[in-house]
């Protein structure tokens, strides 16, 4: 159960850290925002399954 509860966590926080990056418009800034997006998102679906 704290495993999942850190995966979720870890999840929202990669989300919102590559969005706020995605927000300066720098290649390497979108690169690093779009990783940790799908970064986030994946652990988002491994916890909901």
């Amino acid at each position: 159960m704290l495993q999942e509860n850190i995966i979720l966590i870890g999840g929202i926080i990669s989300l919102v850290f590559g969005i706020a990056i995605m927000v300066f418009p720098k290649i390497l800034n979108y690169l690093v925002g779009i990783f940790l997006i799908l970064c986030g998102v994946i652990a988002l679906i491994l916890h909901f399954m």
